[in-house]
């Protein structure tokens, strides 16, 4: 059985990945796509207050097992869109270990911060200042193959340009190129 393909988004809080999430599964025309993010498993959690150190244990946890179920999704032949936030180094270096980097177009949702701080402020469910804090964090690794900006362009755009391009993925892909960088070389991951 071929593995599934993975198109995984990576911005900011409020950067519009899910909602070209959202579009990308009613514009991709081409096989069984399924949206995971990180969200979704951080609400399946416990509402129990936790300790600082028991939350942040919590939610390494939560993020290691996400990597894990994108990786046996598309091992088992799904096609996945993946929506997620890289702001911790450690993040980027797991996904890097665990999944197949070929099957990976590494997708950088951008927007710019005083876009994010706007779209934080209507939320009103995240912290202000989240988005800018993440920023250099998230895309501190340098590397995409393809890049989206939200701030010019609407999710449907984007999630069109992401379609056009899934055919024609590098070779090698962003993920095969920073794991050799960052993992076989051990490069260190700055951010």
């Amino acid at each position: 059985m071929a593995s599934g393909r993975i198109i995984f988004l990576n911005g900011t809080s409020s950067s519009g990945k899910s909602s070209i999430a959202r579009e990308l599964l009613d514009v991709l025309d081409d096989g069984v796509f399924f949206h995971l993010a990180v969200d979704g498993f951080n609400a399946m959690r416990t509402k129990r207050p936790l300790g600082a150190e028991e939350l942040d244990a919590a939610l390494r946890r939560t993020r290691m097992g996400f990597h894990r179920s994108i990786a046996a999704m598309a091992e088992a032949g799904n096609d996945l869109v993946v929506d997620h936030v890289l702001s911790e180094p450690w993040r980027l270096l797991d996904c890097l270990a665990v999944l197949r980097p070929e099957d990976v177009l590494f997708v950088g949702v951008h927007c710019p911060p005083d876009e994010l701080t706007r779209r934080e402020l209507a939320r009103g469910d995240r912290p202000p200042g989240l988005a800018a804090h993440q920023y250099g964090l998230v895309h501190g690794h340098g590397d995409y193959d393809l890049e989206c900006d939200t701030g010019t362009a609407s999710p449907r755009e984007c999630a069109r340009q992401i379609r056009d391009f899934l055919p024609h993925r590098p070779d090698p892909t962003a993920f095969t190129r920073l794991r050799h960088r960052l993992l076989d070389g051990r490069e260190p991951l700055t951010g």
